[in-house]
C-alpha cells in the first residue's frame, strides 16, 4: 500500500517507516525539520531511511496548500499522522506552537484524508491526555476532561476533532494513546537521552518529584510493532454504543481509541539505575519539586489493544535501556 507517515523524520515516524518499507509498502514522508531539537540528528534518521519506495517532502503541515499538492499527486492508502510539536514543558513556555502544529496542522490532514478517499488515519494521541485522571492503570474508557498542559489539551482535541470527520464522513480514524516511548535514534529532549548524555559527561541530571516518579516506559521497536498491525485494522463503529453511557474510547462511528504502553511502571530511580548499570557512572542527582503540567505516575491498561491485534508490549527495561546506550555510544562515538 502507499502509506503516508507525517513526522517521518522524527522518532516513531523514523523507526516506523523502516519497519513499513522493511514489508513492502510504498511510504510518502512529510517533515518540516523544525530545529525544536537537534536538525541534523533528524537528517540522520532520514539517511537511515533508504529504499526507492521512500518519497520525502519537506513541508509544514500549517501549509494546506502543500499537503493538499502531495496528497492528490500520490493519493495515499493510509495516513500515520505522527507530527506534532511535543512536550509537555515547552508547551508552558511556547503555547502558540502548539496551536499551529497540533491543531491547524491536524485539521490540514484531516480534510486532506477526506479528500483523497484516504481508507484509515492512524494518528499519534498521548498518554498525557489524562491529565488529572489518577484511576490506575488508565483506560482508554475513563473520562479524560481535565488536562494539566497545552500539549495534552491539542491532543485531546486531536481526538474531538478525528472523531468529527468519522462521524461526519464515515473516515476511519484510529488515535494511539503513546506512553513514554524510547529506544535508539530517541529525542534528545526525552529523560532518556538526557539522562544518559549527562551521566557520560560527568554532569548532574534533573530527578523531578523527587525521584518518586512511575512511568510506563514503552520501546520504540514495540510501539512500531504495534501500528504495523493497526495499519490494516481500520477503526469500525461499536455497535453497543450508547448516547446514554457514551464510551470515551468508542463510538457509533468508526472511531477508535488504544493505549500504546508496557502496561509495567516503572520507579524513575529503578530506570536510572539501568543507565548506570550499563554505562558503568554514577549519576549525580538534582532531585527537584514536580513539574508544572507534569504527572507523578503514568500507567496503560492494554486490554483492547491485546485483543484486537493480538499484542502486548512486553520489551523489560534493562534490554532497552541497553539497546538506547549501545546506539548513543556508537551514534556520538563515545567511549564507555
Amino acid at each position: 500500500m502507499k502509506i503516508l507517515i507525517t513526522g517521518v523524520a522524527g522518532f516513531i515516524g523514523s523507526n516506523l517507516a523502516k519497519r513499513l518499507l522493511n514489508d513492502n509498502h510504498k511510504i510518502i514522508g512529510i517533515d518540516n525539520l523544525n530545529d525544536y531539537y537537534d536538525v541534523n540528528l533528524k537528517k540522520d534518521r532520514l539517511k537511515n531511511i533508504k529504499s526507492d519506495s521512500f518519497n520525502f517532502f519537506e513541508i509544514d503541515l500549517e501549509n494546506n496548500e502543500d499537503i493538499d499538492k502531495v496528497f492528490s499527486k500520490h493519493k495515499p492508502d493510509i495516513v500515520i499522522n505522527l507530527a506534532a510539536q511535543a512536550g509537555v514543558r515547552y508547551s508552558i513556555e511556547n503555547p502558540r506552537a502548539y496551536i499551529n502544529s497540533n491543531i491547524v496542522g491536524f485539521i490540514n490532514i484531516l480534510e486532506a484524508t477526506r479528500h483523497n478517499k484516504v481508507k484509515h488515519l492512524i494518528y499519534a494521541s498521548s498518554s498525557s491526555v489524562y491529565g488529572a485522571n489518577t484511576s490506575l492503570p488508565f483506560s482508554v474508557h475513563d473520562n479524560i476532561d481535565h488536562p494539566l498542559s497545552l500539549y495534552a489539551a491539542t491532543k485531546k482535541a486531536n481526538e474531538l476533532m478525528a472523531h468529527t470527520y468519522s462521524s461526519l464522513y464515515s473516515i476511519p480514524t484510529t488515535g494511539l494513546r503513546f506512553f513514554t516511548v524510547y529506544g535508539p535514534w530517541g529525542r534528545p529532549d526525552m529523560a532518556l537521552f538526557m539522562f544518559t548524555k549527562n551521566i557520560l559527561e560527568g554532569k548532574p541530571i534533573n530527578v523531578f518529584n523527587n525521584g518518586e516518579m512511575m512511568r510506563d516506559f514503552t520501546y520504540v521497536d514495540d510501539i512500531v510493532e504495534a501500528i504495523t498491525r493497526l495499519v490494516e485494522k481500520p477503526a469500525q463503529p461499536n455497535p453497543k454504543w450508547t448516547g446514554e453511557n457514551p464510551d470515551p474510547g468508542t463510538s457509533y462511528a468508526p472511531y477508535k481509541i488504544y493505549n500504546i504502553g508496557n502496561n509495567s511502571p516503572v520507579r524513575l530511580m529503578d530506570f536510572i539505575e539501568a543507565i548506570e548499570e550499563k554505562t558503568g557512572k554514577k549519576a549525580i542527582k538534582n532531585f527537584m519539586p514536580l513539574q508544572d503540567g507534569d504527572v507523578p505516575a503514568t500507567y496503560a491498561n492494554v486490554e483492547d489493544l491485546f485483543r484486537d491485534i493480538d499484542f502486548q508490549p512486553e520489551t523489560n527495561i534493562k534490554d532497552g535501556v541497553e539497546k538506547f546506550v549501545d546506539w548513543y555510544v556508537n551514534y556520538y562515538g563515545v567511549k564507555l
